[in-house]
């Protein structure tokens, strides 16, 4: 078990369920999975920036990553339908709970100027996360990089109101700005 899953069931729980009144452990809110993706419109110009992010994000996040295809033609944008144009990964369980450590504790600290992160959850208790350079993770190499690519990283839980899951991630130990409740 992860240092943070055990930090979860220990210290986050107990505290949850005292802050909002739960009457079960059961009621507490948990990460369910972390959605890593990466939007790459400019692979429409050349194939390799895909093979390239996919080996990137699969050594950020220690799983295999996958390419997303477009659904339609898109003639401005010089789009076909099923041309490969992002790649995500979806983390749950242990490699969940190992990626968020290392985002944490290690990459986001390693930002320039970092002041923390927005606190602006989706309405159902889940956030994501826009990250400009993916330079921030040790595990990539700055010399082997060909372009500097961002990504969107989405933690879904199953908290039912934004303060809820507002509290947990806050909890997990996620640097937000605003450090009061919603």
């Amino acid at each position: 078990m992860t240092a943070l899953k055990q930090d979860y069931r220990e210290r986050i729980v107990p505290a949850l369920k005292k802050e909002f009144d739960f009457k079960s452990v059961m009621q507490v809110p948990v990460l369910e999975k972390i959605v890593v993706n990466q939007g790459l419109g400019i692979a429409t110009a050349d194939k390799k920036i895909i093979d390239v992010a996919i080996e990137e994000l699969t050594t950020i996040t220690g799983q295999k990553a996958v390419a997303t295809y477009s659904k339609k033609d898109i003639s401005n944008f010089k789009l076909r339908r099923k041309m490969p144009i992002g790649v995500r990964v979806t983390l749950r369980h242990e490699k969940m709970y190992e990626f968020l450590e290392r985002l944490v504790r290690v990459a986001l600290p390693r930002i320039r100027d970092f002041r923390g992160i927005e606190g602006k959850l989706d309405g159902r208790g889940n956030y994501t996360l826009g990250i400009q350079e993916q330079i921030i993770f040790p595990e990539i190499n700055i010399d082997n990089i060909t372009k500097i690519l961002g990504m969107n990283i989405t933690f879904v839980t199953s908290a039912k109101t934004d303060e809820e899951g507002y509290a947990l991630l806050r909890e997990f130990g996620l640097p937000f700005k605003n450090a009061k409740k919603n």
